[in-house]
């Protein structure tokens, strides 16, 4: 919800500014922020580090992963030599030959046997029984049978792994990303607050010099209004020309000063149109420029809470982080020199396949496993990076005091800045008070002839440097309390 009404907000403020003639110093922070390219990479870093966080994550969980393959071979894996093939393919013509020699051995060594018609008879049938070609096909067969036709393999695997104990480097690795999202959510407050401190800056450049253009074209009037009195005098002898001369020289710097400050004022809008992410010829107008007094109220310096302060400031935040990342990396060089556990799990399949003799089919099988490595010797190489990675985190710590330091010693000149900048402005007040004094004497005594014009123009002189004065500690006090703000981790957008 919060979101949304941001949006509608921003929407009202991008409108353009023919239609939106005022813009106030909220709406202007609102178009920095929305329009600053920095905050645009910071957000897109914070959700870098925030997918990383996730990924990281993820190492807690069981990989699984595919694997597949083939292979065309020149030849064949053979179980059986080449003798072996031929004498199996020849083994009916072998026994046929074995049964007829034995036959014709019986018959020489025992020529009796020549006398029984039945014994003949059977040997007769013997010899005339085609044992060969069954044989040789059996032998064939069982060739046929050995062979693996392991030209064309195929082989796929599914591995699962899922991590015991990685030495800590896993926990240690989810630490960091979520450190990281963070630090990059502190960085991204950082370059906020200098969006709005540069905005706040150029927004007041521009209201201080629009009353400066204002205090300069009133200054202008009244020397152009005594520049036509002195020539009147002159005419009616009661004035020298030299006195007409003073004037005109002041007159002529006067238009100067205009010039500058007329300059000045459109070099300021197109910084502030620039930072707002508008056109730079964009014709804009400031809410406080069309206030006759600023009413500057200095900001309370009592009672700053430095633990406070440390805890709002993102430059602290943001080392804190840094100084813990680092720690973690030392936990991370040491996981390196531990044991690691893994639980192995996987279902491997080939073709051919070796499970029912060789067959052309894919076949596999299930395995699971634990994996074990310890490492043994690296010649100190171990707690060396511990070492290394330890001097890291001390010098982040140390960079984290430091920055303490210097944030305790900014906090105290900005404070001691707004109660300075509170002076100014009372001592101002009280010149310009004398001032105005002072000017309306010397225009009466100047009208009334008793006082010269140059007293007149020391008088506008005066008169100038005080009002001058005045705009410029008003305007320091507004940043005086942006500084301070800054320094003790206050400034935010406004809305």
């Amino acid at each position: 919800m919060r979101k949304f009404f941001c949006f509608i907000y921003l929407a009202t403020l991008l409108l353009p500014v023919g239609a939106q003639e005022v813009l106030s110093l909220d709406s202007c922070r609102a178009l920095a922020i929305a329009n600053n390219k920095d905050l645009l990479i910071s957000r897109e870093k914070i959700n870098a580090a925030h997918y990383q966080k996730k990924a990281a994550f993820t190492n807690y969980l069981p990989k699984i992963s595919a694997s597949g393959g083939y292979m065309r071979n020149q030849k064949e894996i053979s179980l059986l030599s080449d003798a072996q093939k031929s004498a199996l393919g020849s083994i009916g013509t072998q026994v046929s030959g074995a049964m007829q020699s034995g036959i014709q051995g019986v018959l020489t060594q025992h020529p009796e046997l020549m006398q029984s018609p039945e014994l003949m008879a059977v040997l007769q049938a013997l010899g005339n029984t085609d044992i060969a070609t069954p044989l040789n096909n059996l032998g064939n067969s069982l060739v046929d049978a050995f062979r693996t036709d392991t030209r064309n393999m195929y082989a796929g695997a599914l591995t699962l792994t899922q991590p015991l104990y990685m030495g800590g480097k896993i926990r240690a690795y989810n630490k960091i990303s979520k450190y990281a999202e963070e630090l990059a959510r502190q960085q991204h407050d950082t370059g906020l607050q200098d969006v709005i401190l540069s905005t706040d800056q150029a927004y007041w450049q521009v209201v201080s010099l629009a009353n400066k253009k204002k205090l300069a074209e009133g200054y202008l009037e009244l020397l152009q209004k005594l520049e036509s009195d002195v020539d009147k005098m002159i005419a009616e002898g009661v004035a020298t020309k030299a006195e007409g001369l003073s004037v005109k020289v002041k007159v002529n710097e006067a238009e100067m000063t205009l010039t500058k400050v007329t300059d000045g004022l459109s070099l300021s809008r197109m910084l502030l149109c620039q930072l707002c992410g508008l056109d730079l010829s964009t014709p804009i107008t400031l809410k406080d420029e069309q206030e006759a007094d600023l009413a500057a109220l200095p900001a309370a310096t009592d009672n700053i809470d430095m633990n406070a302060v440390y805890a709002t400031r993102p430059e602290v935040r943001s080392l804190e982080l840094a100084s813990q990342i680092y720690q973690q990396k030392v936990n991370i060089a040491r996981s390196e020199f531990l044991p690691s556990v893994a639980l192995m799990g996987s279902y491997m399949a080939s073709n051919p396949s070796v499970f029912n003799s060789f067959e052309n089919k894919f076949k596999g099988m299930w395995n699971v496993g634990v994996v074990v490595s310890v490492p043994i010797w690296h010649w100190g190489e171990g707690v060396y990076k511990v070492k290394a990675a330890k001097s890291e985190a001390l010098i982040a710590r140390y960079q984290l005091e430091d920055a303490k330091e210097k944030i305790e010693l900014q906090v105290s000149q900005s404070a001691f800045k707004v109660n300075e900048a509170a002076k100014q402005l009372a001592m101002a007040q009280k010149n310009l008070e004398k001032a105005d004094e002072n000017l309306r004497y010397a225009t009466l005594g100047f009208e009334e002839g008793v006082i010269p014009a140059s007293n007149v123009l020391e008088a506008h002189t005066a008169w100038l440097s005080a009002q001058s004065d005045k705009i410029d500690a008003q305007i320091d006090v507004k940043l005086t309390e942006i500084y301070l703000k800054k320094a003790t981790g206050r400034l935010t957008a406004g809305y």
